[in-house]
This record gives structure tokens, sequence and C-alpha cells, in this order.
């Protein structure tokens, strides 16, 4: 089996391509997804983020934006699971360490595409998710 040729796609990993992407299927992914992808993108432009978190945005925006997925984004419904798990994954990883104005930024640039019902549901998984997520991750330290 002969692989693909990646740099073919060299292209798509940029900026630019990124927000192309998320533009398209925005309203098709869902808040939830479009959040944690602009959370991870303007997080990797921190000044004040590891270069290991950084690392792991990489792979995780790489994987959204690549035409190369486990179930391909034009599966309805199940299509783009996958990239919303992985970009969940290294969202719970690295959301403690996420500046407050990168949340901030991602949940402002949501308003351009969705409306208050869907951005709502995003700042209940906050709630729910995340910030359950970092409150763990801060007990853990305090016991350590």
């Amino acid at each position: 089996m002969e692989l693909p040729d990646f740099m073919a796609y060299a292209d798509k990993f940029s900026a630019k391509g990124f927000v192309e992407k998320i533009s398209r299927i925005a309203k098709r992914a869902g808040s939830k997804l479009v959040y944690a992808s602009l959370v991870l993108f303007y997080t990797l432009q921190s000044k004040e983020v590891s270069y290991k978190d950084k690392a792991m945005i990489i792979g995780a925006l790489g994987y959204l934006i690549s035409p190369l997925d486990v179930l391909p984004d034009a599966i309805p419904i199940v299509g783009l699971s996958d990239d919303l798990t992985v970009l969940l994954f290294v969202i719970n990883k690295i959301w403690v360490e996420v500046p407050e104005d990168v949340k901030n930024k991602a949940k402002d640039k949501l308003s351009d595409w969705f409306d208050e019902d869907e951005l709502e549901e995003v700042e209940k998984f906050i709630d729910e998710k995340l910030l359950t997520q970092e409150k763990n991750d801060s007990d853990e330290k305090e016991v350590k």
C-alpha cells in the first residue's frame, strides 16, 4: 500500500486554510467543534503556551484540516466526530494553560457563525466539561 504524497496538501496547513475550513463546516460541525478548534488555533498563537502543548495543538488542527480522515467529513452526522474527539482530547490536556483572553477571543469569533442559542450551548459545554476538567487538574496538583 502506497501512502499519499502529504506534501501535496502543504498549502492546506496554514492559518488561511484553517479559517477557510472552519468557515465552510461551521454550521455542520456545530458550535462545540468550532469553539474547540478556535481555542486551539488562538492558543497556538499565544506566547504563553509551551512547545509541548503547541505540538499537540498542531497535530489536532492538522488532523481537522487534513483531507485524510478516519471517518470522512462528508459522512453525515458521524463524519466530524473523529475530528471533535481529537480536538477535545487535546483541549482537555491543555485547558488549564489556555489564557483567558484566548477563550474570550474564541467566544467572540463564534458569534460570526452562530446564534445566541448555540452560544449558550457552548457556555454550558464549557461549564460541564472543560471547567470540570480544570477543577480536577487543580485538585490533582494540590494533592501532589
